[in-house]
């Protein structure tokens, strides 16, 4: 037994985690203990006064040299213990092909088969007023309702389309082979198979067994916000590490084919869509990337069962899953969207600001002054770009009016909420994607990406943009089309049932 145990612990992968140990921690393992043994050492052989003198006027003169080595000491510690540089190499969004293009009418003549009148007359409404273009894209067991139900296998099959297209672009515009990739993570709301989708991956790509994969579900819409944290978070573990993350949704999952109104309404938000996104904590990619990650912020309400409940999934009284989107979602984001920013605001906007907020505070909180008008900063001092979730036209509205946004801030979610639709988690990146496409990113630039989803959650991520994007060398799903945007939307665009 003994035996066994000794043959076990003096493995390869053993000695190999024992050898980095010593080798990382050297300085505190040896170098130190010996000069303090040499020193006490030193102590101990001096017999009288005089040798005492002699080694203390030996020290003072060799005191430039023990100031290099504790700098130096001191310098290694703050280098090892200062957080990594985590830098966005690049990133892809997946364009579905046309044959997945679906106007919003042939959509609803598809829903006039397949529900009653009622169900049918409330989508109509949201159809008409979504902001949406007839070119948004549409997944293929939907398209084929109400001739064939909706499968696992058909879940499967969009999933896979969407994420490795997204993935095969982003390899072939870094030019990173896959097996350099040393973290996935996956980020879907509705689809959670198993084997999981980072495992499809894996497989799809035939990556190492040492690849760190995670997959993340039931998040929402700012689960790839989330993502991007927790890449974030892993790479300061790693060396020279590439980290992947790829976000999408499943429209078939979502599809909800009951009579409960409040469900309904999603059947019409969500489209086709995904990105994937490389990070990298090397130093040396530093020069070839695009962006630099600047700060995450999150908030979670959950704690507060109104917010827990403003999206949730659930069966109706007939056993058909949906989820329901509450009439006070509105409110709910409202209110976290402030928390959020009340987090963020210290860590970017100029001090001119915080101090006029800080004034407001003293105002309302020490002098009870109720009738002062409540200030909200101007964030259009700390960022130049401003990458909303495009969840629906009331969300962009509010967003607009909240943060007194101009409409040259808020064209690239509106107009990806018009070619796209929502595309749920991976949105903020089209909307980057829209910016690079008209060449409005500069190097210095400041790019702030929200996101809202259930639980109820905002996530903020800043970007510092680390050169000028030349929209000639980009090949986005923009980037064909671009010179036709933007475009008006109307308030109503009519529809027959």
């Amino acid at each position: 037994m003994a035996q066994n145990v000794g043959s076990n612990f003096f493995t390869v992968k053993n000695l190999k985690l024992g050898y980095h140990f010593l080798i990382s921690h050297t300085p505190y393992l040896f170098i130190i203990p010996a000069i303090s043994a040499l020193g006490f050492y030193n102590l101990l052989t001096m017999t009288t006064l005089e040798d005492l003198n002699n080694h203390i006027i030996l020290m003072l003169k060799s005191w430039p040299i023990i100031i290099i080595i504790i700098i130096f000491f001191a310098a290694l510690y703050l280098i090892r213990g200062r957080p990594r540089n985590v830098y966005l190499v690049d990133f892809a969004c997946y364009k579905p092909d046309e044959a997945d293009m679906m106007s919003k009418q042939q959509l609803l003549d598809i829903m006039s088969l397949t529900f009653d009148d009622e169900a049918v007359h409330l989508q109509k409404k949201v159809l008409e007023k979504s902001g949406y273009s007839d070119k948004t894209y549409i997944p293929e067991g939907i398209r084929r309702l109400p001739e064939k139900l909706l499968t696992f296998e058909e879940s499967r099959k969009e999933t896979e389309k969407v994420m490795f297209g997204a993935i095969d672009d982003l390899l072939a515009k870094t030019k990173v082979k896959a097996r350099e990739i040393g973290i996935i993570i996956v980020n879907i709301g509705l689809y959670n198979p198993t084997p999981s989708l980072s495992s499809m991956i894996v497989n799809h790509y035939k990556l190492g067994s040492d690849v760190l994969t995670y997959n993340i579900s039931g998040m929402g819409c700012s689960a790839g916000l989330i993502s991007i944290d927790l890449a974030n978070r892993l790479l300061q573990t790693q060396v020279s590490a590439y980290a992947m993350v790829v976000s999408t949704e499943s429209i078939h999952c979502g599809y909800y084919l009951g009579k409960d109104k409040s469900k309904l309404v999603s059947n019409c938000l969500f489209r086709m869509g995904a990105a994937a996104i490389l990070l990298s904590n090397c130093f040396s990619d530093s020069r070839r990337s695009k962006y630099k990650l600047m700060h995450v912020v999150r908030t979670h309400k959950g704690a507060d069962d109104r917010a827990f409940k403003s999206i949730y999934q659930e069966q109706d009284e007939d056993g058909n899953i949906g989820i329901s989107l509450s009439k006070g979602l509105m409110v709910v984001a409202g209110e976290t969207l402030k928390s959020n920013i009340t987090t963020l605001g210290p860590l970017v906007l100029p001090m001119s600001e915080q101090l006029l907020y800080f004034g407001y505070l003293i105002a309302r909180k020490i002098f009870k002054l109720k009738n002062i008008k409540p200030y909200i900063p101007d964030f259009k001092l700390a960022f130049e770009h401003f990458f909303i979730h495009a969840g629906g036209r009331a969300v962009l509205d509010e967003m607009e009016k909240n943060l007194d946004l101009t409409e040259w801030h808020m064209e690239p979610s509106r107009m990806t909420l018009y070619r796209f639709g929502n595309t749920s988690s991976s949105s903020v990146w089209y909307e980057l994607a829209y910016s690079e496409a008209k060449g409005r990113i500069k190097k210095g630039d400041r790019a702030w990406q929200i996101g809202f989803g259930s639980g109820f959650k905002c996530n903020s991520v800043v970007w510092h943009a680390l050169k000028t994007i030349n929209p000639a060398m980009e090949k986005n799903p923009w980037t064909d089309e671009i010179h036709d945007f933007p475009v008006n939307v109307p308030l109503v665009m009519p529809l027959s049932v």
